[in-house]
């Protein structure tokens, strides 16, 4: 593959996180999902916060993370369950379809997003991941 051109930090970046919110969308709408659907599923694959919590994590307001969670729960998804420790509060989880779907959907994801690296040689993709990791660590 030839050399294609430096599109600089800025441009590079935006660019890629175009081709990356696009497959993550095509994801999303093969499931009947919208993005922050798919995001929900993927945040609670390994944890179950409060709804607080999951608001920050979504970078959403309390309002728009309880729609989220309702639409998500109608489609029998998520279940919410009373918090232990907080006789008001609750913690969001994912049901076993919620689950099966989020297994689904993180497996297509990195099928789609591995198939964006296919011009890189096995050195690159390893070192695109070891800089990718270094941003997001920086940026948390």
């Amino acid at each position: 593959m030839e050399q294609p051109p430096d599109l600089g930090i800025v441009d590079g970046l935006a660019q890629l996180s175009f081709l990356v919110q696009g497959e993550l969308a095509h994801v999303a709408a093969e499931h009947g999902l919208s993005l922050a659907q798919l995001r929900l599923l993927g945040i609670l694959r390994d944890r179950t916060p409060g709804m607080q919590e999951l608001a920050r994590h979504l970078e959403l307001d309390k309002s728009s993370t309880t729609g989220l969670v309702t639409r998500a729960e109608r489609r029998g998804l998520v279940q919410r369950t009373p918090a232990p420790h907080d006789g008001r509060g609750v913690l969001v989880s994912l049901t076993p379809e919620g689950h099966a779907l989020a297994r689904e959907g993180e497996a297509e994801v990195g099928r789609r997003l591995v198939a964006l690296t296919a011009g890189l040689t096995e050195v690159q993709r390893s070192r695109l991941a070891q800089l990718a990791s270094f941003v997001v660590a920086a940026a948390g």
